[in-house]
């Protein structure tokens, strides 16, 4: 039997290997939002109440495209993990030089199309009118940055692929502490407003895509197998079997909060500050369960290239434990202290309506913490056996009760219906996920290493 390669999961402990390999995740996604967390505090602290919303207002648009760099990262690191538990490592390698490639080239279409219809998607989902020009300017920077935001998930997601989660967290640990002082220089010094925080993130994205295209090129050097820049065909499409599905279902995600932000924009701009900065934190509080999703994917996709499947009822087990221990641990503080946290991001003259919506927000969706981990989890071991039609029916229907409270109960609750939906939409989505991993349909979409 051939010697187990290093980052393998395929053998061992599967709850010290799981922990060890989620934990940088979680860091790493944990300073990856704190891009978007700083810009808020900085704005809202600095520029003002219209700034943050208007940085708000772009919120669901960033999100929209974030997802789908990171869904087409998760989506080709599926092969390559495979490949890599079967220790296929000339293949391996041919599949990443084709997943880099394509989404490059992929990256510089949506930058393109991004920068020729900005003002129109500002319009279109109802940005107000006191903030619509930050909130257009910011957008214009953040398209113009797309080839760093795409690749840096990309080489995120092929070393996690290959069981290394350490260096994409030291890559963020850099790039966060640039991003904060570019931040800082840019908006008290030489007050550039929302525009300066966006072209902070802009260089701090290069910064991170470029140290991890390095490393990552080292890292291959090392490996045995002869190094190939190789464009494969046959492995492209295997790729996009699995990455199309998961792009649609990270984009789903976003497609969610950019309709429900619609609704959310009719309401005022101090609703929407409220909900911005209860969004910010909402995105930071559910980094760990998503990171532990992640790391269930590249394990089920490990052991099943690896011919382990006995082992994946373990992980799915362990991955469980993990997320509603996290739950439990965000959960508690959220709601003993939601409104001294959002007067984190809200100055002094903010409104009471925004704090308090921002306070309702937290106490309403961080006690169904536990549900979103666990369908998480679920849907995790679905994409990593790629088993993606099932994983994206619970997508979709996510996405559909989601948007369908949130339109028909907008008026009638306040605007109150957009706290409640994210609840109902993860409980159906994980009923889905359960059925099918239990009724093990799942086991038969296995792919051939």
């Amino acid at each position: 039997m051939a010697q187990t390669l290093k980052g393998s999961m395929t053998s061992g402990n599967p709850a010290k290997a799981l922990v060890f390999f989620t934990l940088p995740m979680v860091f790493g996604n944990l300073f990856q939002q704190l891009y978007n967390i700083v810009d808020s505090v900085i704005v809202g602290k600095f520029v003002g109440e219209d700034a943050l919303a208007a940085v708000g207002a772009s919120t669901a648009v960033t999100m929209l495209f974030v997802m789908i760099a990171n869904g087409t990262g998760i989506g080709c690191s599926i092969i390559i993990s495979n490949l890599f538990g079967a220790q296929d490592i000339r293949r391996m390698k041919s599949a990443i030089s084709t997943a880099l490639w394509s989404i490059l080239a992929f990256s510089v279409v949506l930058s393109l199309l991004g920068l020729a219809i900005n003002t129109q998607i500002m319009e279109l989902i109802g940005t107000p009118k006191n903030i619509f020009k930050d909130a257009a300017d910011y957008m214009q920077i953040y398209f113009m940055g797309f080839v760093f935001l795409f690749l840096y998930n990309a080489f995120s997601a092929i070393f996690n692929a290959l069981g290394d989660s350490k260096k994409p967290l030291v890559f963020l640990f850099l790039s966060s502490a640039l991003n904060v002082g570019l931040d800082l220089l840019m908006v008290i010094r030489f007050h550039m407003g929302v525009r300066g925080v966006a072209w902070a993130t802009l260089i701090a994205q290069a910064v991170s895509a470029v140290l991890s295209f390095i490393f990552l090129m080292r890292k291959l050097q090392k490996m045995p197998g002869t190094a190939s820049s190789r464009f494969d065909a046959k492995l492209l499409k295997r790729m996009i079997i699995v990455a199309i599905p998961t792009v649609l279902q990270q984009s789903i995600v976003s497609v969610g909060m950019l309709l429900v932000q619609s609704v959310v924009n009719r309401f005022g701009s101090s609703f929407l500050a409220g909900y911005t900065a209860a969004i910010k934190l909402d995105s930071i509080a559910i980094v760990p369960m998503v990171a532990v999703g992640n790391a269930a994917s590249t394990y089920v996709a490990q052991n099943i290239g690896a011919g382990r499947l006995s082992r994946i009822r373990q992980g799915y087990r362990i991955c469980l434990v993990m997320v509603i221990s996290i739950a439990v641990l965000i959960t508690v503080p959220m709601q003993l202290a939601g409104d001294t946290m959002i007067h984190w991001f809200l100055d002094s003259d903010s409104s009471a309506r925004a704090i308090q919506v921002g306070t309702d927000y937290l106490k309403i969706v961080s006690g169904f913490y536990f549900v979103m981990g666990m369908m998480n989890v679920s849907s995790g071991i679905l994409r990593g056996a790629a088993d993606m039609k099932w994983f994206l029916a619970g997508s979709l229907v996510n996405l559909t009760t989601r948007v369908v409270l949130s339109y028909t109960l907008a008026t009638l609750t306040s605007g109150y219906v957009v706290m409640w939906a994210n609840p109902v939409g993860w409980g159906i989505c994980l009923i889905i996920s359960v059925s099918r991993y239990f009724q093990g349909g799942w086991k038969k979409t296995r792919q051939e290493a």
